[in-house]
């Protein structure tokens, strides 16, 4: 295999969708696994929606989500400028190239010329309606003026276009890593625009020009670009350069989670979950849309995550390092269905990686949390808060969300409790239990259990009948970390003194 060289090239034109992380990371992976190279290229071409701050929100997701530029925007090295704005003159350059061997041609047609050819084509009861060979004919064009009418267009600088000139009727023959071999008939292809009337080229242009010359091996991106891939490989013929063609992979659509459909911002917001990896809020409208790394995803789970979705390792693993991945990753185990976006597996994904954290971290995401609520915390109860948390959270905020009871004594107890398990025995063993702890110095687990124990076994009360009221009494709710643990960390006098409010309280309600 020749040096692996492959680019991610997305556009500026908004914040950097979860498909194109995915996008990204396989690429990423592909070089990492040859010992390749990694590039970022910019493809700026359409300015008319080009969205300021973009282009630095695409280099802050990409490095939160540890995927490392080798070479390009930010980076730097050898092919730049990486940013096909300031590549002008070399895609003019190259255009020259196609126009004097007559594989393109000027057209000067205006919008309504263009709009009155569509209706032509329509009222014949035509299947195509697009500037190709059965139309280009009947067009104003450097194919059908003199050339004494195009160079005085040209000299007067009236408006024009390049134009791809598409033999007719041939097949265009592509073999994609991932779908086989692929034929089109090349009178299903356009005359696609090269160079704009502003002077800039399309992405066609620009993307097989580019990836010639900045040598890339790999052009991995998403299947809605499969159309367009005849129209590329006619291009590397047309300048010469099908020998240097990179290979081809057409990653299959990610979407909707019951399957119908590619995934979207409005599929994400109705769910619940993000689209983008980063807060974004959007120019126009000023709407924030919370990203991954703000609803509390870690970077090495969504990787995980995503690296699963149109990817199949062959085995049942699927826990999987950075490194891990590097090792196993192929093109060729890349599916051509698309893949279900399971919101779910995302969070079973964070659970795992969260709750496998060593001490120190999660300890840092509950004092962060606790200093945001003004609240200080013995540092030896958060680290046993820490512990007794740690297999019930999803989302580093749950250290507080689903612990805060230990900063902040309950107020209101739950119901459905309260009407089951809040009865005589209850009370008997509330008020005899509090008396023994609070006599207690330090309240351990084991002690707390024991003291229970001997309470219920004095009343003649099974302790189990009794644990969800106790629970509700120091919580508030019905379920919780482990119980006794819990009443070690509050303490005795503390633990005694919310037992009597809810005796006190729950009997006036």
């Amino acid at each position: 295999m020749k040096e692996v060289r492959v680019r991610f090239a997305p556009s500026p034109t908004g914040a950097l969708h979860i498909g194109g992380i995915r996008t990204a990371l396989y690429n990423f992976l592909l070089a990492r696994k040859h010992g390749g190279t990694m590039i970022l290229r910019i493809e700026d071409t359409d300015q008319n929606r080009f969205v300021p701050g973009a282009e630095e929100y695409i280099l802050q997701s990409l490095a939160w989500a540890g995927i490392k530029i080798d070479e390009g925007v930010g980076v730097g090295g050898p092919y730049a400028p990486y940013r096909q704005s300031e590549r002008k003159p070399i895609y003019q350059q190259h255009v020259q190239k196609l126009l004097d061997a007559g594989h393109a041609y000027y057209a000067f047609d205006t919008e309504q010329e263009l709009d009155a050819m569509r209706e032509r084509l329509k009222a014949r009861g035509g299947t195509s309606q697009q500037y190709d060979g059965s139309s280009r004919m009947s067009m104003k064009n450097s194919l059908t003026l003199s050339a004494n009418e195009v160079a005085k267009r040209l000299a007067d600088g009236s408006p024009f276009v390049v134009r791809l000139k598409v033999p007719a009727s041939e097949e265009v023959h592509l073999t994609d890593l991932i779908r086989g071999h692929v034929v089109v008939n090349s009178s299903q292809v356009d005359d696609k625009v090269l160079m704009k009337s502003d002077g800039m080229p399309t992405y066609h242009l620009a993307n097989v020009v580019d990836d010639y010359l900045m040598k890339i091996s790999h052009v991995i991106r998403g299947e809605e670009w499969l159309p367009s891939a005849p129209l590329h490989v006619l291009l590397y013929r047309f300048f010469g350069w099908e020998k240097e063609m990179p290979q081809f992979a057409h990653l299959p659509l990610l979407l909707k989670p019951d399957g119908n459909g590619k995934l979207s911002k409005r599929d994400a917001d109705k769910n619940g979950f993000p689209i983008f990896p980063l807060n974004w809020t959007d120019a126009e409208s000023g709407q924030l849309s919370i990203g991954y790394r703000e609803t509390g995803y870690l970077p090495e789970a969504l990787i995980n995550f995503l690296a699963l979705l149109g990817w199949n390792p062959g085995t049942e693993q699927e826990i999987f390092s950075l490194q891990e991945l590097i090792e196993a990753f192929s093109l060729e185990r890349i599916g051509k269905a698309g893949a279900k976006f399971d919101i779910h597996k995302a969070q079973w994904f964070n659970q795992h990686y969260l709750r496998h954290k060593p001490d120190e971290e999660l300890l840092n995401y509950l004092q962060s949390a606790l200093q945001q609520q003004g609240i200080s915390c013995d540092p030896n109860n958060a680290k046993k808060i820490v512990n007794v948390m740690r297999d019930r959270i999803t989302f580093p905020n749950d250290l507080w969300e689903g612990g805060k009871f230990f900063f902040v004594a309950p107020t209101a107890f739950d119901e459905q409790v309260v009407a089951k398990k809040w009865n005589d025995d209850a009370v008997k063993v509330m008020n005899a239990f509090k008396d023994k702890i609070s006599e207690v110095a330090s309240l351990t687990a084991e002690a707390a259990k024991e003291i229970l124990e001997a309470v219920t076994a004095s009343l003649n009360i099974k302790t189990g009948q009794i644990l969800q009221a106790l629970r509700m009494s120091i919580t508030g709710g019905a379920s919780g970390p482990d119980l006794m643990m819990t009443l070690e960390i509050l303490g005795s006098a503390e633990s005694a003194r919310r037992i009597s409010y809810a005796v006190q309280t729950i009997k006036r309600s």
